[in-house]
């Protein structure tokens, strides 16, 4: 398993790759996970490593970070590893990896490869080792996509890179054995965007999902006196709650939710000074509380504690996200107040598990009635959910890693003897 991003790296992109490897023993195989060394990381959460199956093997190389550079030198790193390298900085972390990659498979005992996105350099080590081992089985995992990914709609790369990008994106799609789709929309993008690469047929659907034993470990808690909103994660570029606070402010300022009422908090990795700036402008001070990030554990209890839990999700393309965070709020059993497109993957999947209310993301008018809404179900004592458990249990890592399995099963029975 090629996984730059892999624990005690913190975030939610970790958590894909972590979770096929604790569970991927049940089905009888066994990991073996290449990675970065873990130093120098922003984001850590070391309460990952214990959900990790003993005696995982874990060959750790080192990560070529720029974007870690100390001082002044952070700025010119990040613009490096961000505008000049292609497909991304880890790529100079690939070059140097690859040859620990290599002598772990001449000992003969792996049987298949995966490789997971972002970095898309992961992918570009499962080519390298293609050409080593070219019937070795091989799976490569989109947890977003990449040239289309819809981010890029908002600050395209130059024409030279795009035409870079595409073509190293379509040798992993024509050379890997099997692909993996974080959802139908995702693969439906890159089926119609490549119809001669026979992608119905390889590429798969696994959505991010969600631990039970995550919650276990918490227990029972029950929510806060006042009625609370929570977003976990990171805002960033298109992903900013400012139609949200401005709904929210609204609704304060016109006295239809009270102030010593409202309680609302983000949690995770976000430019503080751009939110400051909308709490006062929105007449927010002393509802809202910023948090940084934190361990997995304690972000699931303040999950726990809210009444309502935010999603996010607005703009162009955006449409074929699953936030992971997504399935962790339909497992806690909150109401999902859900900032997202009305056709999109998240909106759908929230109406299949009932467990939360659609708003217009652009819309601000759309936003406050939804606040409202939930607030007035809450100060009545009716905000509960009736979710469809049947729907929300085909997300459960196990059952997600019991679909990996197979895949790695059919392909290792399919290849040369």
């Amino acid at each position: 398993m090629v996984a730059y991003q892999f624990p005690p790296l913190g975030g939610s992109g970790v958590q894909r790759t972590a979770k096929f490897a604790k569970y991927l023993p049940v089905y009888g195989w066994k990991p073996v996970v290449l990675t970065r060394d873990p130093y120098h990381i922003q984001l850590r959460d070391d309460t990952l490593l214990k959900d990790l199956p003993a005696g995982l093997e874990i060959i750790k190389t080192p990560s070529r970070d720029l974007t870690a550079l100390p001082g002044p030198l952070s700025r010119i790193g990040k613009f490096i590893a961000w505008k000049v390298l292609v497909p991304d900085g880890e790529i100079l972390w690939m070059k140097r990896a690859l040859k620990y990659a290599l002598a772990r498979l001449g000992k003969g005992d792996i049987s298949c490869l995966y490789t997971t996105s972002y970095p898309y350099s992961d992918h570009l080590m499962g080519l390298e080792i293609r050409k080593v081992y070219p019937d070795l089985p091989w799976i490569a995992d989109f947890r977003d996509e990449w040239t289309n990914n819809p981010y890029l709609l908002d600050k395209p790369h130059p024409p030279w890179r795009a035409m870079r990008e595409r073509f190293m994106e379509r040798q992993v799609l024509e050379k890997a054995d099997r692909l993996i789709a974080n959802t139908p929309v995702m693969k439906r993008n890159f089926t119609s965007l490549h119809p001669d690469l026979d992608l119905e047929q390889r590429m798969h659907v696994i959505p991010n999902g969600y631990d039970d034993d995550d919650f276990a470990r918490v227990g029972a808690i029950n929510p806060e006196s006042r009625f609370t909103i929570t977003y976990t994660g990171s805002l960033y570029q298109r992903r900013t709650p400012d139609v949200f606070l401005e709904a929210a402010g609204r609704l304060v300022c016109s006295g239809i939710i009270p102030k010593e009422s409202f309680r609302i908090r983000f949690i995770g990795s976000m430019k503080e000074g751009p939110i400051r700036r909308m709490i006062r402008q929105n007449g927010l001070e002393g509802i809202v509380e910023v948090l940084p990030y934190m361990n997995h554990r304690d972000c699931i209890e303040n999950m726990l504690r809210s009444h309502v839990l935010l999603l996010l999700e607005g703009g162009m393309g955006s449409e074929c996200f699953y936030t992971g965070k997504l399935f962790e709020y339909i497992r806690a059993n909150r109401t999902i107040l859900a900032l997202v497109p009305a056709k999109g993957a998240a909106a759908d999947l929230i109406r299949r598990t009932k467990t939360g209310i659609i708003c217009d993301w652009s819309d601000t008018a759309s936003v406050e009635q939804g606040i409202a809404e939930l607030y007035d179900r809450w100060e009545r004592g009716a905000l509960k959910l009736d979710p469809n458990h049947e729907e929300i249990r085909k997300y459960d890592r196990r059952v997600l890693t019991e679909k990996l399995a197979g895949i790695l099963g059919r392909m290792e029975s399919d290849k040369p003897r």
